[in-house]
């Protein structure tokens, strides 16, 4: 047996809602000698589907860490026509940054990592400007500038799919991160893409948002986070959050305050990625507190 005192394992589950699925899944963990740490689930009534995030100590754990998917696949899951997902917290994955020319979630994130307060390593960060290149390197991360165009815009991709595999890139955050990606792109890392934007879509397109906003006194402004799905800025919905304006605040107020809200509601749906507290349905987040 290879666990050790502080490990534990996490199951994301979602199936057809029917009798029985509680009591199997803890069962087995009970039986192998788990001890359950939490348990959070929800069925969605409409659509008749059970959701799961449950977690377990894996200190006197009879089954190896390398064999409890197989096992929970033949024992529990295959009756219940599970979708599961298993994870360990001394997994430490590997994100990878895309930014451009803003800087304030960018900074926001390195200052988290720099404090230690995400079990998560950053070993290369992917910009088409080079306004960042000297905060990377103070940091010790790898920085590589891929300008992007019109006319190279595939095979910059290609460049920026390679290196992703070379450094054994897990998950990706756009830490606004000005360009497009393609479906391609996409589809190498489904629901493993965190994205930011401001709330504003699709009432106010385009570049100048706070001031058309502003134009037209609005009175709360947000942020929304989100997995980067192939159709743009619709994605599952990880995290959102508003802060309200009034006829005193200016455009740059504004634009002050929804750069705040971007900063902390990147750093929520980060961090609900990392503790695998997420589970993706039909365009959908199920996220567990």
């Amino acid at each position: 047996m290879n666990n050790t005192a502080s490990k534990s394992a996490v199951l994301l589950i979602h199936c057809p809602d029917q009798k029985g699925i509680v009591i199997s899944i803890t069962e087995f963990i009970f039986k192998n000698g788990g001890n359950i740490l939490y348990l959070d689930q929800h069925v969605d009534t409409e659509r008749q589907v059970f959701f799961m995030r449950i977690e377990w100590d894996l200190h006197d754990f009879v089954i190896a860490d390398g064999k409890i998917g197989e096992y929970f696949e033949t024992l529990v899951a295959k009756r219940f026509s599970m979708n599961w997902q298993l994870h360990f917290s001394n997994e430490v994955p590997r994100m990878a940054l895309f930014v451009s020319k803003q800087p304030h979630c960018f900074y926001d994130i390195l200052a988290r990592y720099e404090a230690g307060e995400w079990q998560v390593e950053i070993p290369l960060i992917i910009s088409n400007h080079t306004d960042m290149q000297t905060a990377a390197e103070r940091q010790g991360i790898d920085f590589v500038y891929l300008p992007l165009s019109a006319e190279n815009r595939a095979e910059q991709e290609h460049k920026q799919l390679e290196l992703l595999q070379e450094y054994r890139i897990d998950f990706i955050v756009l830490a606004r991160y000005m360009q497009i990606l393609s479906d391609n792109f996409i589809d190498n890392y489904p629901d493993r893409i965190i994205n930011i934007h401001h709330s504003f879509l699709p009432a106010f397109p385009g570049a100048r948002p706070y001031h058309s906003a502003h134009e037209r006194g609005v009175k709360i402004i947000g942020a929304t986070s989100h997995y980067a799905t192939a159709e743009l800025d619709t994605g599952p919905i990880i995290e959102q959050d508003v802060v309200r304006v009034s006829h005193e605040n200016s455009v740059e107020d504004m634009i002050r305050k929804g750069r705040d809200l971007e900063k902390m509601v990147l750093a929520r749906a980060v961090w609900h990625h990392l503790h695998h507290n997420l589970l993706v349905y039909e365009n959908r987040t199920v996220v567990f507190e």
